[in-house]
């Protein structure tokens, strides 16, 4: 039951775009519980909100690009790698720009600034998707290949191959998330002379120099080249060491570029939404690779999470049986929905009702063909869900609970007599003040049959 984190204190940091050329200021903020990591332009009209969400990838091309309302974040990757390496779940990413500072290529100033600012434990449980088997994703333009199989712990493998002399084969490993920032975040980014002439010629490297790109000199070099050099990076003098690498920079590691592109499939997969448990293995990766395969997982955990239903043991002993539930709540037969309580922690609770033939509603509602009225299905969690928030007071039989609002309410299944319904509540935020926001879900044979966003508030008895 780990909880989940956020940083303690607001930091900036200001550089340059290597994309665009421009000045960015960024600053990371403290966010609330369950709202994971999310852009704001602070430089456009109503400071509009990206988050990261691989659903609003849109372009690929020399970094993960993001949109939403056609408002932009551009080069994402290294920013939301430094956050999951830094075991951080919820910030707050302000931008004056579009792109974010590349300062020297990799996430180190990033996971700096992060530690600079604290990390704080929250009161909320992290959400983790263990992953129970292998489940992968092929381009099969390029052979490109991610996929992610059972593991303990977070762990990535890249495998890369870029087919050059000066480039060849390289792998890299991150046995554990706590070795990011020792062993992976300090990779800086790189590309081939080839693209950088490329990029050049179409304005789409404005703020590059020697010390935020790492530059492999796969082909010979023209005098020509070597002058367009000097002034794109601002330099007197372009060398290539014997390395086949553009001076004035020094490789942290042999398979640095391999350590890179495990940076990006970190950073890239932080778009799933969730902290993950499973052994990541990527052949080749990119960044169309790895959103492609951070769209699909994404939409696997979500049909499994809304698809879930709590696992109980009908022969335990309840948490709480119909007499314990009366002593708290205020319901009555036959307006009394649920018959246990088999699950509470102080963010969730898990109710259950039989269903029956004898049920009142069913003398009135369709009694040829009975069928439970969602509106006593969304009423049932409700009540789950008050067991939950009169539980947080130590004299519950002296309040009562109100509605506040209802969002979000779905019916996927009809409820016939005979089934067993199981409702599970989850917290979206703490408790504060008597107000209860959450989470309802209603299974039936396995299958999630409703689900609802419910707020409801305890107030005394007059």
């Amino acid at each position: 039951m780990v909880k989940q984190k956020t940083i303690k204190n607001e930091i900036s940091l200001t550089g340059v775009g290597l994309h665009t050329g421009k000045e960015v200021t960024m600053t990371f903020k403290p966010a609330p519980v369950n709202s994971g990591f999310s852009f704001v332009r602070v430089d456009l009209e109503g400071h509009p909100v990206i988050e990261a969400d691989a659903n609003y990838v849109v372009n690929t091309q020399r970094g993960t690009n993001l949109e939403k309302k056609g408002v932009k974040i551009q080069t994402s990757e290294h920013v939301l790698a430094a956050f999951v390496g830094c075991d951080v779940d919820n910030v707050i990413i302000e931008l004056d720009a579009s792109e974010p500072p590349i300062m020297d290529g990799s996430s180190k100033y990033f996971v700096e600034a992060i530690e600079k600012a604290g990390i704080q434990e929250q009161d909320a449980v992290r959400n983790v998707y263990v992953v129970k088997e292998v489940i992968s994703y092929t381009d099969e333009v390029t052979g490109s290949e991610i996929l992610i199989m059972p593991s303990d712990d977070y762990q990535v493998t890249a495998m890369v191959d870029f087919g050059t002399k000066v480039l060849g084969t390289q792998n890299a490993t991150m046995k554990s998330i706590s070795d990011f920032k020792k062993e992976i975040s300090e990779s800086r980014t790189f590309s081939f002379l080839h693209e950088i002439e490329t990029l050049l010629e179409n304005g789409l490297i404005k703020g590059g120099d020697l010390n935020n790109a790492i530059v492999y000199v796969d082909k010979e070099i023209s005098a020509a080249t070597v002058e367009k050099l000097k002034v794109a990076f601002g330099k007197e003098t372009i060398s290539v060491k014997p390395n086949g690498i553009l001076d004035n920079l020094t490789l942290h590691y042999p398979n640095e570029a391999a350590r890179h592109k495990l940076l990006d499939v970190v950073g890239d997969l932080a778009l799933v939404g969730t902290k993950i448990r499973g052994k990541v293995i990527a052949n080749k990766p990119g960044h169309f690779v790895n959103t492609q395969f951070a769209k699909k997982l994404s939409k696997i955990i979500k049909i499994e999470q809304r698809n879930q239903v709590p696992v109980y043991d009908l022969n335990q002993e309840p948490l709480m049986d119909i007499h314990k539930i009366m002593s708290i709540l205020p319901h009555r037969p036959p307006f009394l929905l649920i018959d246990k309580i088999i699950e509470m922690s102080d963010s969730h609770v898990v109710g259950l009702k039989n269903v029956t033939m004898n049920e009142n509603f069913f003398v009135g509602h369709f009694p040829g063909a009975p069928v439970m009225p969602g509106v006593l299905i969304v009423e049932a969690m409700a009540q789950s869900g008050g067991i939950l928030i009169l539980s947080s007071v130590p004299d519950p039989e002296n309040y009562l609970t109100y509605f506040m609002k209802i969002d979000n309410v779905k019916f996927k299944q009809k409820v016939l007599p005979g089934d067993t319904l199981v409702f599970k509540c989850d917290l979206i935020s703490p408790i504060r003040r008597g107000i209860c926001h959450m989470q309802a879900n209603a299974y039936a044979n396995g299958r999630l049959v409703a689900e609802a966003e419910l707020m409801a508030q305890i107030a005394k008895k007059n």
